[in-house]
């Protein structure tokens, strides 16, 4: 196996790291030069892909890929001149390129996505069968670009997972460093309900699907979707902070952004990952995994 990584962010290098432990060939693409540094300390090989220029480098690395995964986003806006455009930037960036011609060895590709692309449903639970109703552009964007990947799978015959990602957490990225750094905010909206995806766990689910070329969509999810003040008030607790008071979600100062968030009501399952995949949450819900995170000292990162 030769693993591809299209986007070393958070999600993606922690990927690659996994695999290198199991002492597989890894390369990974970052925007610029400057991303260069943190892919080398997780042992990635490099490659700049700007989600444009495809370098001789990057056909190379193509060349001798058998597994690949893809985690970079789609244009948060909406061509509306163009509503027919393929808005995934891997596949338009392979528009003039046979794909099956530069990677013949490829078996599988790995879609990162997002729950936002069920939108609302009201904090219903909900699997991977759920009605799409992105409320956001940004959602909508993530729905097109999951079925072009499928539709790319569908025309190369090639297994094609999609993961649907839920709130990503983990080292350097999380409720317990918002409190240590006074950032924290008790933001209270009746019923409102999230959930939440460990990134060590998504990394084992790749491996898990990556094992098998498992086809398919998949929510990527922790057991317990639970109301944000809960996260805050059990990680002030952890670290013996007195509690920042409540603040009423209608008249809170919030970006639109993360008043979008707010928006989406909803319980995700991740039964069928767990049934079809094998998977084992390392990270169950948010008091197994930010406890453990506590008293492991894994949380600054």
């Amino acid at each position: 196996m030769k693993l591809g990584i299209l986007g070393c962010g958070f999600s993606g290098t922690e990927i690659g790291r996994r695999f290198i432990e199991n002492n597989i060939d890894v390369w990974g693409t970052t925007r610029s030069a400057d991303g260069v540094d943190p892919i080398l300390k997780a042992r990635i090989r490099p490659i700049v892909f700007d989600g444009e220029f495809v370098s001789d480098e990057f056909l190379g690395a193509l060349e001798q890929t058998t597994h690949l995964v893809v985690s970079i986003a789609p244009s948060r806006e909406e061509n509306t001149a163009a509503p027919d455009a393929v808005v995934d930037p891997v596949l338009t960036a392979f528009q003039n390129h046979d794909l099956s011609a530069i990677a013949p060895q490829l078996e599988w590709v790995l879609y990162l996505s997002t729950v936002g692309v069920y939108g609302n449903h009201d904090g219903a639970w909900i699997d991977e069968t759920a009605e799409l109703k992105p409320t956001s552009p940004r959602a909508r964007q993530r729905m097109r670009a999951e079925a072009e990947w499928i539709g790319a799978g569908e025309a190369l015959n090639l297994p094609i997972s999609i993961f649907r990602l839920s709130g990503i957490y983990g080292p350097g990225r999380n409720a317990l460093l918002n409190a240590s750094l006074g950032k924290s905010r008790r933001l209270i909206k009746k019923d409102q309900v999230f959930n939440r995806i460990h990134v060590g766990d998504i990394a084992g689910a790749a491996e898990r699907a990556a094992e098998i070329n498992a086809s398919g969509i998949f929510n990527i999810t922790d057991n317990e979707p639970a109301p944000p003040q809960d996260i805050v008030t059990h990680v002030h607790q952890l670290l013996g902070l007195e509690l920042p008071p409540e603040v009423d979600f209608e008249t809170a100062d919030l970006s639109p952004m993360a008043r979008s968030f707010y928006g989406e009501n909803k319980r995700v399952s991740n039964a069928k990952s767990k049934k079809a995949l094998g998977m084992s949450y390392n990270w169950a819900d948010y008091r197994v995994a930010l406890t453990r995170m506590y008293e492991e000292d894994g949380w600054k990162g």
